[in-house]
């Protein structure tokens, strides 16, 4: 029997912990596992969404796994995929002694869409046939993932070491309204 390239996992929502509590666990198999995990929430009602596949991505260090699985997911629905970059402002906004000057902002937001676009661009060269929506906010990462995925057909997130990913990827499990894709980088 070959190897399954793809894991799916039914998710009971009680059983991911609080994503506010420190230290408290994931699912065992998400840090371990070598192929994408695709968590499927029980409290689906209804028919899945159909407006297409949303891709978390750090432009500034982007998972190239991810974005293949996220590509590959999109092209096989024949949908789109909308892609959300989260940012925040440097920070040296914080030091600045009045509110942010909007030339400031500006070109803080337009640094970000420019990095956000040369990491897609290669694969948009690769996948011209599959639209794809570069979205750059200005909300904590897993904000702007709920927000963004709020009618898709699933959600796509790179595994990452560290808290701030696990905070993330702990919001998702427990809020998002379609299946999620953990993959390995």
């Amino acid at each position: 029997m070959s190897e399954a390239k793809v894991v799916v996992c039914g998710l009971r929502r009680e059983d991911v912990a609080d994503s506010q509590t420190a230290g408290t666990p994931l699912p065992a198999n998400v840090e371990a596992a070598a192929r994408p995990l695709v968590f499927v929430p029980d409290d689906i009602s209804g028919p899945l969404h159909s407006e297409g596949v949303t891709l978390g991505v750090d432009a500034r260090n982007p998972a190239a796994a991810a974005i293949a699985f996220a590509f590959d997911s999109a092209r096989i629905r024949g949908s789109r995929l909308h892609v959300v970059h989260a940012w925040s402002l440097p920070a040296s906004a914080a030091e600045l002694p009045f509110a942010i000057p909007e030339e400031d902002r500006a070109a803080w937001e337009d640094q970000e869409v420019q990095q956000l676009a040369d990491a897609l661009q290669p694969w948009c060269e690769k996948h011209p046939e599959i639209p794809v929506l570069q979205d750059v906010v200005l909300f904590a990462p897993a904000q702007a993932l709920l927000h963004c995925s709020a009618g898709a057909a699933l959600v796509v997130v790179g595994r990452r070491p560290g808290a701030e990913w696990r905070h993330i990827l702990r919001s998702l499990l427990r809020e998002a309204t379609c299946p999620v894709a953990v993959v390995p980088s």
